[in-house]
């Protein structure tokens, strides 16, 4: 299982990158990561939130409408998966 984190880290501080006085705007959907942050082998899919890497990666850099889309994806992901209908 590969693990990924979703933080990126200030490399000389070690500490998160966002400013501390960084605010997202009032539109901006929360990540759906739920902390367990494991990539299915079969899948490449997160096991806790369902994303792909490419999604979690860029997901600080995402619209917030690239965000829902990625969030509405998500449900039919999963079904998807659960169903063994994915590869389809």
């Amino acid at each position: 299982m590969l693990r990924c984190s979703i933080i990126k880290y200030d490399t000389v501080s070690n500490s998160p990158a966002m400013p501390a006085n960084y605010s997202f705007p009032p539109d901006d959907p929360p990540s759906p990561c739920i902390g367990v942050c494991v990539t299915n082998p079969q899948t490449q899919l997160c096991e806790g939130c369902a994303r792909t890497l490419d999604e979690i990666a860029a997901w600080w850099d995402y619209t917030p409408n690239q965000k829902r889309r990625v969030i509405e994806q998500l449900e039919d992901r999963l079904a998807r998966v659960i169903d063994g209908a994915f590869f389809d």
